[in-house]
């Protein structure tokens, strides 16, 4: 049976390096990216870690994908009256703390498919210390400090300082790193080797959770033993829409994956009125209006959806929604926005199996609230719940936050399969649909179609603009002729991080890979590039 080209992609090159080894030592796609989801927990602290939350989608050849929802829930304590006196959920510190953590639980969910996969071929697993060996050996003995990590502890060092842990995990001698510095996580190390050791479980049923129980209990969380007990990932249903392309696919609720594949299912029926990059930007700008206003109003837990969120992509609301957008001008703006920092990351094993994965603590380093005894960041995705008895988003325990990750895959007509997906919280369907378009539609090289010029619209990494960001180099191109169709624009530098780390892999009929990363982070991807 002829084999696949493997390939990974990652914002973090050692990410990509581990994922790549894995994959050599003939590891499936997600033992690779279990791998590479250990060691950029260690090397980007700041944007994700294993206190924080993760969706998959994972396709095997000719099946439909799977979904894993790995994300936290709120807390039994976590209730209106223990934040009485709050206007809203703090964003940093132990009462930001809210949610639990879901990505170890989906590393073994995802792990339990992998192993069904081997089973299947009278194959085995490779060991769990196996998958991480890098993730250990480098937060014992230390990696350079990206400049990433140095904008983002700047950003955050007045808020995080003297919240429990954070300083004497992510400063050094209670000052910013430099670029280029050794970061060393000795009890993320041993935290690591204890999973290593006694299986993933450990995080939520054995000794692991006991400290990390008692940890943010005493930074003030409202997380106790017994949300780490009752804990658990679960395969979900991928949304899925058809277009003329082929088959799209993303998360259901709480995600905003409905928002990335109502854009693409929006400019799948204008696309052909556009004949410029201009046309295109500006109507996928529209697209992600209209995409936005459903997201905004239907998104919510699971339990307290008044819609299947799948109705949205029937055609007679596309038809709707189309003809609220016209090529020649814009829609008024703003509307309610997200923001966040998260890594995605791609893999094809030689099986042509394929995973879209997406981890994060939700803020750069989510509440800063750090474990001591385990040496683990928690994530502060609950300050997307409101104390807003009436909000869809109302705070209640046991109950989902809004989120904005969303992994995504493709399968198309001409047999191509595509993993992509990128970080940037309200930016992520955006670029999901920029990188998406330029390639599919538009026939751009997939590198290219990552690191040309992007724009975002809406807030993003703390900004408290709503406006049309644009990035000089397509600004150059474009501005104009945006600001004439009546969009609120601003121009920012060229390959900027502000518009996400994205990625992408493809899987040719052929069995041949491409693989691309942007220029805009720290990545690697390795295909037939």
């Amino acid at each position: 049976m002829k084999k696949n080209e493997i390939a990974f992609t990652a914002p973090h090159f050692k990410a990509t390096e581990t994922g790549r080894k894995i994959l050599e030592q003939g590891g499936t796609a997600i033992e690779a990216m279990v791998a590479a989801a250990a060691t950029i927990a260690v090397v980007y602290p700041h944007m994700n870690g294993l206190g924080g939350d993760g969706f998959w989608l994972i396709s095997e050849p000719n099946k439909t994908p799977i979904g894993i929802d790995a994300s936290g829930k709120a807390a039994e304590l976590a209730s209106m009256e223990f934040y009485c006196g709050h206007d809203s959920i703090p964003t940093r510190g132990g009462k930001a703390a809210l949610t639990m953590a879901g990505a170890v639980a989906g590393w073994q969910e995802a792990l339990a498919v992998s192993q069904e996969w081997q089973t299947a071929s009278n194959a085995q697993n490779l060991p769990l210390s196996t998958l991480l060996d890098d993730a250990i050996q480098l937060a014992k003995n230390g990696s350079a400090v990206t400049k990433t990590y140095v904008d983002a502890s700047k950003k955050t060092f007045a808020d995080l300082v003297d919240v429990q842990g954070f300083a004497s995990s992510f400063l050094k001698h209670s000052s910013l790193y430099d670029q280029g510095d050794n970061l060393t996580l000795p009890m993320l190390a041993k935290t690591l080797e204890e999973l290593a050791e006694k299986g993933l479980d450990d995080f939520y049923q054995g000794d692991i959770a006991v400290r990390l129980a008692k940890d943010l209990a005493t930074a003030g969380s409202p997380i106790r033993l017994a949300d780490f007990h009752s804990y658990q990932a679960k395969r979900v249903e991928p949304l899925q829409v058809k277009t003329s392309v082929g088959s799209l696919y993303n998360l259901p609720a709480p995600t905003q994956g409905i928002a990335s594949l109502l854009i693409l299912a929006l400019y799948d029926k204008l696309y052909t009125q556009g004949k410029t990059a201009t046309d295109m930007a500006h109507l996928l700008i529209e697209c992600t209006k209209q995409a936005f206003i459903a997201r905004n109003e239907f998104v919510t837990d699971e339990s307290r959806l008044a819609m299947d969120l799948a109705s949205l992509l029937e055609e007679k609301q596309l038809e709707k929604m189309c003809h609220e957008i016209a090529l020649e001008s814009a829609q008024p703006w703003p509307h309610q926005a997200k923001h966040g920092d998260t890594i995605w990351m791609g893999a094809c094993d030689s099986e042509g199996r394929m995973v879209s994965y997406i981890q994060s603590l939700y803020w750069e380093f989510g509440s800063g609230v750090v474990s001591p005894s385990t040496g683990i960041v928690w994530n502060n995705r609950g300050s997307s719940f409101s104390l807003d008895k009436d909000s869809i988003q109302a705070l209640s325990p046991n109950l989902k936050p809004f989120h904005t990750l969303n992994p995504a895959f493709a399968e198309l007509n001409d047999g191509r399969r595509i993993s992509y997906g990128t970080m940037g919280g309200e930016g992520q369907p955006q670029t999901q649909a920029a990188l998406f378009s330029r390639y599919v539609y538009h026939q751009m090289p997939l590198d290219q179609a990552i690191s040309e010029g992007r724009w975002l619209l809406g807030r993003t990494w703390g900004d408290v603009s709503h406006n049309l960001k644009v990035e000089q180099d397509f600004a150059d191109i474009a501005a104009d002729e945006l600001v004439k169709r009546g969009h609120d624009l601003v121009v920012v530098d060229s390959c900027n991080e502000l518009m996400g780390h994205a990625g992408a892999v493809v899987l040719h009929p052929e069995g041949h890979t491409d693989a691309a990363t942007d220029p805009r982070s720290d990545g690697l991807a390795i295909g037939t590039f």
